[in-house]
């Protein structure tokens, strides 16, 4: 077979999307996959017991849906299909109340009583923008198309959540806004948190927190599906060791963040260039725990059984002082969670009559620490009686989400940290090229950053379509 015009080192929604991109230009793209199975971060496995299905990243994808490129391309023609919870978020106190953010932002502002304007001024508002700020938000940085709207948002994302939060003057719109930002991975008194807790916060009403029907490894099943239709190839349980050893191609494209992408390139790299990378930052890391349940999670608050995502881990400064210790290398015994019950809304996903849930809280980069208790008290402080109904359970700490995915560096979900220093010269200001002459980063450690969305591999792509698959 004759040599490809294009090889893609990673199958994740970045390195795919950027395989279709060149596909959709008529050259031909082969993706080289190291693991038995495509998807990177969208993977699903049966982690616990069979008939179980678990995400084992990502879970809950607005970005997806919102994903400019992503919705140009006919995935539900390869079988995805998306699921919209009755609620998108619930956030639990220990009265036994809970906050709620609803599709429906007047819905959801109404119900904060007090705080209802300043919800509206401030993530209501970009929900409104958000067609005038798509393209600033999910792309590197440029001169904006929509200057006003943009410096609107800008105002209010560049800085921290904690400075933000000031807005409101309840309990529970400040936490729900803490939890939303510290997706995030930074100390909540850091810029740009905030634009992290406005964005996701904003998408809950734009486009929905939504889960995909059968898991996330059906997102990667369809865009794979739609890659092979084009014509395109991939090659899986092939690691790359080195790109010594790919066969020739006018350009490499690299689903790679910058530690994994030194250990197969650095020897072709510049010595100012390898200095750049080896200075990049990985942040907090990640621990992880899925769960096979003989029944759904008994939360006091009736509003947590109606929503796909559930943020346990009480006021906004119980929450700040979690990112916090995490951030400063320290063990925190109330962590905050993110937990998603998916099987609440898609029942495939489980034998009948019973459920899954996704749960993972931030802990030091690298951390060997063990947080499976203190991640089952803190749901068990919410939801008593949760133990009872565990049937299985697997854990993952930063090491073993490294070990699966190369690209979280001590277990950083995030492919590295997003503070100011780092989230617009990311990983370096050569954002998509790199000195080697057809050689492309397209990973989530470029802009615009981490997501299932796939804009890291289309913008990457585009550049590499300009420079070296020119006809």
């Amino acid at each position: 077979m004759p040599n490809p015009d294009a090889i893609v080192i990673g199958s994740g929604p970045n390195g795919l999307a950027a395989a279709i991109a060149v596909a959709q230009a008529g050259r031909r793209v082969v993706v080289y996959e190291a693991a038995p199975t495509i998807g990177g971060g969208a993977r699903s496995e049966e982690l616990t017991r069979p008939g179980f299905v678990h995400d084992v990243c990502s879970a809950i994808h607005p970005f997806a849906v919102a994903s400019p490129f992503f919705r140009t391309l006919p995935l539900a023609e390869h079988g995805l299909a998306w699921i919209e919870p009755q609620i998108m978020l619930a956030h639990p106190f220990d009265d036994g109340a809970a906050a709620v953010v609803e599709r429906s932002a007047d819905r959801t502002a109404d119900a904060l009583g007090a705080d209802a304007a300043a919800y509206r001024a401030l993530v209501g508002r970009v929900a409104d923008d958000w067609p005038r700020l798509e393209r600033a938000v999910l792309g590197p940085f440029r001169f904006p198309r929509h200057p006003f709207a943009a410096a609107r948002f800008g105002l209010n994302a560049l800085r921290s959540a904690e400075a933000v939060a000031r807005r409101f003057s309840g309990r529970d719109a400040r936490a729900l806004f803490a939890g939303i930002a510290a997706h995030g991975m930074l100390p909540l008194d850091r810029a740009p948190t905030a634009g992290f807790g406005l964005v996701l916060g904003a998408l809950a009403h734009v486009v929905g927190w939504v889960v995909p029907r059968g898991g996330a490894q059906k997102i990667s099943d369809a865009l794979a599906g739609h890659l092979r239709s084009l014509g395109g190839e991939i090659v899986t349980s092939s690691p790359v060791r080195t790109i010594d050893d790919l066969p020739p191609a006018r350009a490499i494209l690299c689903d790679l963040s910058p530690t994994p992408l030194l250990r197969i390139a650095g020897h072709r790299f510049p010595a100012g260039y390898r200095r750049l990378l080896e200075r990049y930052r990985y942040g907090m890391g990640a621990f992880k725990v899925d769960w096979a349940l003989d029944a759904p999670i008994p939360w006091r608050a009736n509003a947590c059984s109606r929503a796909a995502t559930v943020h346990v881990g009480g006021t906004l400064e119980e929450i700040a002082a979690s990112e916090r210790d995490a951030w400063k290398g320290r063990i925190s015994e109330r962590p905050f969670v993110v937990l998603v019950q998916p099987t609440l809304f898609d029942p495939s996903r489980a034998p009948a009559g019973k459920h899954t849930a996704w749960a993972y809280c931030h802990v030091p980069h690298a951390s060997t620490a063990g947080m499976l208790e203190r991640i089952e008290s803190q749901i068990e402080r919410f939801a008593p009686g949760f133990r009872d109904r565990i049937l299985a359970r697997s854990a993952m700490t930063p090491s073993d989400i490294e070990r699966r995915n190369p690209n979280l560096v001590g277990g950083d979900i995030g492919a590295g940290v997003t503070d100011l220093d780092q989230f617009f010269a990311r990983p370096t200001w050569w954002w998509y090229s790199t000195p080697v002459r057809g050689l492309y980063l397209c990973s989530a450690a470029t802009p615009p950053g981490v997501g299932v969305h796939g804009m890291c591999g289309y913008f990457a792509a585009q550049r590499a379509l300009r420079e070296t698959l020119t006809d």
